[in-house]
């Protein structure tokens, strides 16, 4: 099972992608991941990547999509058999992007046997996103909506002191928002016009519902 989950900043992809990686034995992969992974070890992509991210650029479609190539085909990380199928989460982000994946899918024999989208109102993304906090001693992830300490500003575990991202601004936010629907959105589009099945799936639910929608959509 070759499977694409797509949705907006804060709609639960990587929670999801976890847990389908995990029940079905297959690797999740994050292209953030890979790219730091490569990054670290040195890789001569790797390489490549860190030039762009030094000077911070975006890293090309060529250099990301080579990462992916590795992992699909044994040359690179990745946990799971790959064998058995995959979780792409946070890439393709464009059209052009699609294209590429597409035809390094087709080249390698790999295609894709469906597309997930999980759907999540802009506004409840706001309030997941700016209203997230990260303890900056043990790494522990709170919601100040959601799920808050105990203690206003102190982590739970530790008790240290609970920080804002930058990218989680409230403003910040809604620009991720925007660039999302302008770049990829489109990329929903494409996929349904293409061979490969697309499901929607309400993310806007506990994380427990959300898994059992997808799983019914991947088994039935």
């Amino acid at each position: 099972m070759n499977l694409l989950l797509l949705g907006a900043p804060g709609a639960g992809k990587g929670t999801q992608g976890a847990l389908i990686a995990e029940r079905y034995g297959i690797p999740k992969i994050s292209t953030g991941d890979l790219l730091r992974e490569a990054v670290r070890e040195g890789t001569p992509l790797g390489q490549q990547a860190k030039s762009y991210m030094d000077a911070g650029e975006l890293v090309p479609d060529e250099v990301v999509l080579g990462l992916i190539r590795e992992v699909l085909t044994g040359g690179g990380t990745g946990d799971g058999e790959v064998g058995r199928g995959f979780v792409l989460d946070g890439f393709p982000r464009t059209v052009r992007q699609a294209e590429g994946l597409d035809r390094l899918l087709d080249e390698i024999g790999k295609p894709l046997d469906a597309v997930v989208v999980i759907s999540v109102p802009d506004e409840v993304l706001v309030r997941r996103l700016s209203g997230r906090r990260t303890c900056a001693e043990c790494g522990a992830v709170y919601n100040v909506y959601l799920e808050p300490p105990r203690t206003p500003g102190r982590c739970d575990r530790c008790g240290g002191a609970l920080v804002e991202r930058a990218d989680d601004a409230a403003a910040t936010v809604r620009r991720r928002l925007e660039v999302y629907h302008e770049q990829t959105e489109p990329v929903i589009a494409y996929y349904e016009r293409s061979r490969t099945p697309v499901y929607r799936v309400d993310g806007d639910r506990p994380v427990d519902e959300v898994q059992r929608a997808i799983v019914g959509i991947l088994e039935s």
